[in-house]
């Protein structure tokens, strides 16, 4: 390689290294992205009805910051007592389930014991690393100057995004050649009604499966009902993983009252999780660009260890996103239209026979003639 070509792969080697480094801020900064498209998209629809542009982007704000400031005026709270609950609860919910080991063993013959994993150590071994992770969530959560920052730089660079979005939008079109421009630019919208599709089923698909989750527990009378809910609701954000990650202290609380509350807890679960797969998604999620189970999971499982808990949270977002990119610049521009110019032309041209066209006197009384072989041409 000569010199120019050094120098443009340490410029490259190098401009990587650099957005690894500041992976976290450009995770911040798509969801300020996401956000700032699906406030844009809603002042779009209310200057469709007559409104200002200034006035319509106050309403979508208003309509924002009234849904988070309900939340955490409606939620927070009893959830907050609930979550401190849950700390002590769990822990004593795998205290019963241990002695309910041990009066198991005591049942089965001896010959059969040694064939039978000693489940009571790997309780005792995994209940100290669940009471410090309970214990931390909560002053994770309650206390984390962290994330209150990362919130802030989200809410400010969504209002700076939403300001004014076309010249964001020409920023990022301008860095692409002159004549792929327009294509970029159709590619972003498609991208806008893919987000807006995304961020309103999942905003339903938590609404529902978290009321239902309340409503459910409730009538079970577990403890901590509402937290176990909200809980579930923000764990549907993550396919797969989050609503089996959500039934598992909600089976260890139930544990403390009866035994069968576990199996009702366990099929409560899996039927609000089947009707929001098999119902729900389908009806809120008609806009939203399909996406195949294996890929959700294996672009789950490489963001999460990757870019953190966060990329796990951001995974499907970025997915849709990805999908259509690589669809429409990979796939459409690229490999379809990649043709193999070794290979020789062996297209056929059938001409039929010789067939004469009498064109009209008043344009012109000639006739026209088309060659029916290859001697005639």
């Amino acid at each position: 390689m000569n010199l120019g070509q050094w120098i443009g792969l340490i410029a490259l080697v190098l401009s990587l290294y650099i957005l690894w480094q500041i992976k976290e801020v450009l995770l911040l900064l798509f969801a300020a992205v996401v956000l700032a498209t699906t406030l844009n998209r809603l002042a779009r629809r209310f200057k469709a009805l007559g409104i200002s542009r200034g006035l319509a982007v106050a309403l979508s704000v208003a309509l924002f910051f009234a849904g988070v400031i309900g939340f955490f005026w409606l939620i927070v709270p009893p959830f907050t007592q609930q979550f401190q609950e849950l700390t002590y609860r769990v822990p004593q919910g795998f205290g019963r389930f241990n002695s309910w080991l041990d009066e198991l063993r005591t049942h089965i013959p001896a010959q059969l014991l040694p064939y039978i994993p000693d489940f009571n150590s790997l309780v005792e071994q995994a209940q100290p690393l669940i009471n410090r992770a309970l214990g931390n969530s909560f002053a994770f959560v309650s206390g984390s100057l962290e994330i209150v920052l990362k919130v802030l730089l989200v809410l400010v660079l969504t209002g700076m995004f939403l300001a004014n979005p076309d010249a964001y939008r020409k920023v990022f079109i301008r860095l692409f050649p002159s004549f792929y421009r327009r294509r970029v630019d159709g590619i972003l919208d498609q991208c806008e009604v893919s987000l807006e599709g995304w961020i309103t089923g999942a905003s339903i698909g938590v609404s529902v499966v978290g009321l239902m989750s309340v409503i459910g527990l409730s009538i079970l009378r577990v403890k901590a009902a509402l937290a176990l809910g909200v809980l579930a609701g923000f764990m549907n954000l993550i396919p797969n993983l989050g609503p089996t990650i959500s039934m598992i202290p909600a089976m260890a609380i139930a544990l403390l009252d009866a035994p069968w509350k576990v199996l009702a807890v366990f099929i409560l679960y899996f039927f609000i999780q089947q009707a929001e797969s098999n119902f729900i998604t389908p009806i809120v999620m008609e806009k939203q660009v399909s996406l195949l189970p294996a890929v959700t999971l294996i672009s789950q499982l490489f963001f999460v260890t990757f870019f953190g808990f966060l990329g796990l949270f951001l995974a499907l977002p970025l997915t849709v996103v990805a999908k259509i990119w690589v669809q429409e610049v990979l796939i459409k521009d690229v490999l379809d239209q990649w043709k193999d110019n070794t290979q020789p032309n062996t297209e056929l041209v059938i001409v039929s026979e010789t067939s004469r066209v009498n064109l009209s006197p008043e344009n012109d009384s000639r006739e026209a003639e088309i060659p029916a072989s290859d001697e005639d041409l």
